[in-house]
């Protein structure tokens, strides 16, 4: 069902405290036309229609960097003013991929495609479950990498077949509850890389240790798609991530929910209930426990050491499905508990909306959006109260629009 309030002309939001994605700015208005920014500041056209933003704040549609989606995915996640997804392992083909560029009414997304990952390797170890096996295998084989000329075969296959991205796996599963899993040599990582760079394709690693984080960054990974939690880093480490100029997305939900830590409190506030499905509802309010040693105060000062060194941090939660083995996630609002854990992690409001709007925006390529400036997609979320003080006020959301519709009803 579509779900958007047609603007044909011209929109102007006024009296609004506005969060351009780097900072707060001294305009106070924004004009919409079309699908499009208009203007930042000025007069309010005449004929436009007026939104009074008194006491509220505007903020560039959210960038969720890590989940694996679907359509469901994708409008649960435009409720809660998520605007793009990057998913990090689906089945996003080019027919796909047109129908989510003709839609408004659900959240964009950019898609790396299969992973590569060996025989037995992470994630095949879920099969057992059919949504998985459903999401990652029936609509395409799922191809496996064994040495350096599988591996750039596999890179030019994906890239040809619409891949934004590549994403690899170096998982022994140690920390998620399945010790022993093979993985790839140095040899076959590198020839990964080194065929998507050939491309001009990032290249984005899953790595929950140290020593897997460490042969990813002298690789030439560029981006590190959680904060690994087996130990505290090395000086050395920090200091190697920081000078390969990779980006982290820590996605600490993820690792609270491992460590034990469900999200029922979200689940329960009717910001969120409001919005999601039972089943969703039910899955935030369990949790993962797979490593229950964790804590997340040690991964809060990895954080800060890594955001001290100079460190991109992009938000994202690795939500999936609302299965038992995957508690504690849900699409849209588990980003906006990102942010908050990225705040108790020592980041500025600031800097964690960042995280989630301008950063991505940047690290991956994505020129008309994470900004409000003239010229930019109308991808915007609109909020009571002020985030930059509270940044649980993400939640309260009062307005989303996506390429200039406003949706309906959120």
């Amino acid at each position: 069902m579509d779900n958007r309030l047609k603007t044909d002309g011209i929109t102007a939001i006024t009296n609004i405290r506005i969060f351009d994605g780097e900072n707060v700015i001294n305009d106070k208005t924004v004009v919409i036309k079309g699908s499009h920014i208009q203007a930042v500041g000025g007069k309010v056209p005449v004929g436009a229609s007026v939104i009074d933003g008194r006491g509220k704040t505007l903020l560039p549609g959210l960038i969720d960097s890590h989940v694996h989606t679907d359509f469901e995915g994708l409008n649960d996640a435009l409720k809660f003013g998520v605007t793009t997804e990057m998913d990090m392992q689906g089945h996003w083909p080019i027919k796909k991929r047109k129908e989510v560029a003709d839609r408004n009414d659900i959240a964009d997304v950019r898609s790396p495609g299969m992973g590569i990952t060996p025989k037995g390797g992470h994630p095949t170890q879920y099969m057992s479950s059919s949504s998985l096996l459903i999401r990652l295998v029936l609509p395409f084989v799922f191809r496996f990498v064994q040495t350096p000329e599988e591996a750039v075969k596999f890179v030019d296959k994906q890239i040809t077949g619409g891949s934004d991205y590549i994403k690899i796996f170096i998982e022994d599963g140690s920390c998620i509850g399945y010790p022993g899993l093979p993985v790839l040599d140095d040899q076959t990582i590198r020839a990964a890389i080194n065929e998507a760079h050939r491309h001009n394709k990032l290249t984005i690693v899953h790595a929950t240790t140290a020593e897997a984080t460490k042969r990813a960054i002298d690789a030439g990974i560029d981006g590190l798609g959680h904060l690994f939690f087996d130990r505290s880093p090395s000086p050395q480490l920090v200091e190697d991530i920081a000078s390969s100029g990779a980006f982290i997305i820590p996605t600490l939900v993820t690792l609270s929910s491992a460590f034990g830590n469900n999200a029922a409190w979200l689940a329960n506030d009717e910001r969120v209930r409001s919005k999601l499905s039972k089943k969703w509802l039910d899955a935030l309010s369990r949790c993962m426990n797979v490593y229950p040693q964790g804590k997340l105060e040690e991964a809060y000062t990895t954080i800060r050491a890594l955001r001290d060194a100079g460190v991109d941090i992009l938000a994202g939660c690795d939500v999936a499905d609302p299965l038992p083995m995957l508690g504690g996630l849900a699409h849209g609002a588990s980003l906006h508990h990102e942010l908050q854990l990225l705040v108790a992690a020592g980041l500025t409001p600031n800097e964690a909306l960042r995280a989630a709007t301008s950063t991505p925006a940047r690290r991956f390529g994505l020129t008309d959006r994470g900004r409000i400036a003239p010229g930019a997609l109308a991808d915007l979320l609109l909020v009571d109260g002020n985030p930059l003080t509270d940044i649980s006020d993400t939640l309260s959301i009062h307005a989303v629009w996506h390429r200039g519709d406003q949706l309906a009803a959120i």
